[in-house]
């Protein structure tokens, strides 16, 4: 059943991740105190269009988990993406993963890749790369010309908050339950604090679950970073924060969804899932939530209507920019199953 409101054109899911057979997600969860559901491993396809089909969602936008990805890896995995968006091409985009930032050419290199053969939609940006002491943010300032070069293309970004391995306070609190949306939100706040939010306005910046503390903590920052000695006013550090989108994945809640209404225009926000990172009935718990919350005009903003105005050409079957794109598919993935 899909959810509470019958959408006849379908969701446009931004949130929604692939795991690719080399990814070993099972191995990744030991790391950071997570069980992905048993019935999304191994990942499909068909794990995918299942949910989507119970949730109401007539498209999704793939995203590989954030992480600090090798060259090699990151073109493996945007090209088998691209695979699945050619095979279903009505129901699947994807966003770009690009290698650790710091290493500039490997990430301009990729960023043209997966925009001009591949038809990526964007870019799919990890809070931070890295391990530990040797980690820095995706705002580094290493990273200047990465993002002088999706500010050049007018790119759409998903930053999502990484999952670098460290304590937490107990089992049932991994890291993705309780740090991942605070990486998304510190994240956010370095780009807005050092000046780079404003500095490449033509980047659309998407922020995973909500942006994670960013509408209870957005405040503190513009006060306390002005102290710190941030050159930006406490109304432009707000403004700042404000001129992000932020999609509902794991969000979907009545005080959540109320700040969030109180802090930026009804434009702003999008849908997100995180299937299959979450079974259908925890995502469709929260998307229930928001289909009670909101009205049918700000839902059909919500559910499609901002998604189709971020990018335009939504609408249409995923297909690679050109005939002669060098780009072949492999289709390596199991044979679809949907019920």
């Amino acid at each position: 059943m899909p959810g509470t409101q019958d959408f006849a054109g379908g969701r446009i899911d931004f949130h929604h991740h692939f795991f690719p057979a080399s990814l070993n997600k099972a191995r990744r969860n030991e790391k950071v105190g997570w069980k992905t559901p048993s019935e999304n491993l191994p990942w499909s396809p068909a794990v995918s269009l299942n949910a989507m089909n119970e949730l109401g969602i007539r498209k999704a936008i793939l995203s590989l988990p954030a992480g600090t990805y090798s060259r090699v890896q990151a073109r493996e995995y945007n090209r088998y993406a691209a695979s699945v968006c050619l095979a279903l091409p009505d129901r699947f985009r994807f966003l770009a993963t690009l290698p650790d930032l710091r290493d500039v050419e490997g990430a301009l290199d990729e960023i043209t890749y997966a925009l001009d053969d591949l038809g990526a939609d964007g870019i799919a940006l990890s809070s931070s790369y890295g391990e530990t002491e040797d980690r820095a943010y995706c705002g580094d300032d290493r990273a200047e010309p990465v993002w002088a070069e999706l500010d050049r293309r007018k790119t759409l970004v998903f930053l999502h908050g990484s999952q670098v391995p460290t304590s937490y306070p107990h089992p049932f609190l991994g890291i993705p339950v309780v740090e991942v949306p605070h990486e998304t939100f510190k994240a956010a706040a370095q780009l807005v604090v050092s000046g780079k939010k404003r500095k490449y306005p033509h980047v659309k910046i998407v922020l995973a679950h909500l942006g994670g503390a960013v509408p209870f903590l957005a405040s503190r920052v513009a006060v306390l970073s002005r102290h710190m000695g941030c050159p930006l006013s406490t109304d432009e550090i707000l403004q700042d924060f404000k001129s992000f989108y932020y999609e509902v994945a794991l969000s979907g809640y009545e005080s959540n969804l109320e700040a969030m209404r109180k802090f930026v225009p009804l434009d702003r926000l999008l849908f997100g899932s995180d299937i299959p990172a979450i079974s259908v009935e925890m995502a469709q718990w929260f998307t229930n939530n928001i289909d009670t919350f909101y009205g049918t005009k700000s839902l059909e903003a919500i559910m499609r209507e901002n998604a189709f105005r971020l990018l335009p050409g939504l609408d249409k079957p995923f297909q690679t920019p050109s005939k002669n794109s060098p780009f072949e598919p492999s289709y390596t993935f199991v044979p679809l199953y949907i019920h």
